[in-house]
């Protein structure tokens, strides 16, 4: 229960504790309940700074509830905020309503946080490094999701443009005062960014490199996997990863956990991307086989990681190519692409096509990525016009140029001819590339070990 906002909190344990002024120290437990937060001076201020702000941002009001209703229970959260070295910097406290209780349409009508995309991230990034810009991370002190929004007006009248595409960029030209958040928000400076949502950013001279390193060695210990036998590659282009039937059975519920965990880890290491989206086939009847070559690889290669170098150039060019037939069970394609500006990576997909093909045709899901990345790096006043487009087939190119419709092509569902209208249009401009610097390739099979490092690196 929530008394009067304007007491302090005291614990009713033996010892009565008072409340203490901010201190420079933070405690590096997580407390189990809130009988163990008020145990320690440095969560109860974590509290009283997350109930001062519910009363700063007009986030609430004390009123009676209406008759007949039950009011929905809070629950106070509580979480060790940690920089890349793993060492705790801020104990935060979150008070939040019990999920559980609430019922669509009448407790809330939506429920959408507008963030950035990671491929944007790694656009703005690339940009940075190319242009020898050093990045500076900001820290609102609280954010409130059903709050009173101000921050895009605020910014809009300030000066800033907000971007056509991504609205979660905002422009300031020339000349503009970067701190003016500053001085209308509660926010802290960080100085140079280098821990941002899990991603270890090291900036210098050279260039950018973007890793997850710690988060790799953190669920190589979560899931006992810390002392595994390291593997050189993913997956052995020996064992072809099927049902496994006769394998080791895991448990449902840790080997999502386990597949989740990787998933977030392909935001900087695209070379596990093919055989985690392969695994999460398999989640409804895991198998050891399935996960543990993956963690067995990280253990060879926790430290790699996108590097983003200086003075490159910012040229935009796409990779695509399929594995026609590749899977053993339904034989449906799987279909990878990548994107970089100038030699950065900055996107990447692979996945298994929703229909099974009669011929090695590539879907066009690249192509409706490179013109969302066309429309947003226009907003960095950057203007490209035919974008290079390279695929190992020169089928799928010549059905793509051929503006002939002929008896080979009829079977062909039409999004398959998306490619070729804006091939006509200008938008691309498809090239061929031999298989062997095709680098999508790491995204739709295994590779032997030759192949899959050159690729990597490449």
């Amino acid at each position: 229960m929530i008394g009067d906002i304007h007491q302090r909190v005291t614990c009713t344990s033996v010892a009565s504790l008072a409340f203490f002024s901010h201190s420079a120290y933070v405690a590096t437990f997580e407390p189990r309940d809130v009988s163990h937060a008020l145990s320690d001076s440095n969560w109860v201020n974590a509290m009283h700074e997350e109930l001062e702000n519910f009363e700063r941002n007009l986030v609430w009001d004390f009123v009676e509830h209406p008759p007949n209703c039950r009011p929905i229970g809070t629950k106070w959260v509580f979480n060790n905020k940690q920089g890349e070295n793993g060492m705790v910097v801020r104990n935060k406290a979150r008070l939040v309503a019990q999920g559980f209780c609430q019922k669509e349409g009448i407790d809330y009508e939506e429920t959408f946080a507008h963030v950035a995309r990671l491929e944007a991230i790694r656009i703005l990034l690339a940009f940075a490094a190319s242009k020898d810009f050093k990045l500076q991370q900001m820290d609102v002190k609280s954010a409130f999701l059903n709050g009173f929004i101000e921050e895009e007006s605020f910014l809009l009248k300030s000066g800033f443009v907000m971007g056509s595409v991504d609205k979660t960029l905002f422009l300031l030209s020339h000349g503009g005062d970067t701190l003016i958040m500053s001085r209308e928000f509660e926010m802290s400076l960080m100085g140079e960014l280098q821990f941002f949502l899990g991603l270890q950013i090291k900036q210098g001279p050279e260039g950018t490199f973007v890793h997850q390193a710690k988060y790799t060695r953190d669920i190589l210990n979560k899931f006992e996997m810390g002392d595994s036998k390291p593997m050189t590659t993913p997956m052995s282009t020996n064992t072809a990863l099927d049902a496994d039937e006769d394998g080791e059975a895991v448990d449902q519920k840790e080997f999502q956990w386990m597949n989740g965990s990787l998933l977030y880890l392909t935001a900087t290491r695209p070379d596990i991307q093919f055989m985690v989206y392969l695994c999460a086939r398999y989640q409804a009847s895991p198998r050891t086989s399935h996960l543990k070559p993956i963690f067995r690889y990280l253990k060879f290669t926790p430290e790699l990681g996108l590097w983003y170098s200086s003075g490159s150039s910012l040229s935009l060019r796409g990779f695509l190519d399929a594995d026609h037939a590749g899977c053993r069970i339904d034989r449906k394609s799987t279909s990878g692409t990548c994107q970089l500006l100038g030699t950065s990576l900055v996107s990447w997909f692979s996945r298994k096509q929703a229909s099974v093909a009669l011929r090695p045709l590539k879907q066009n899901m690249l192509l409706l990525l490179l013109l969302w990345m066309k429309a947003i790096l226009s907003d960095f006043g950057l203007r490209f016009g035919r974008i290079p487009l390279l695929v190992d087939s020169t089928s799928a190119i010549s059905i793509a140029k051929n503006p002939v419709l002929h008896s080979r092509t009829k079977d062909i569902d039409v999004r398959f001819h998306f490619l070729r209208d804006h091939y006509e249009k200008g938008d691309i401009d498809l090239i061929h590339v031999v298989s062997a610097n095709q680098l999508a390739d790491i995204f739709t099979k295994p590779l032997e070990f030759d192949a899959f490092t050159r690729l990597r690196e490449s």
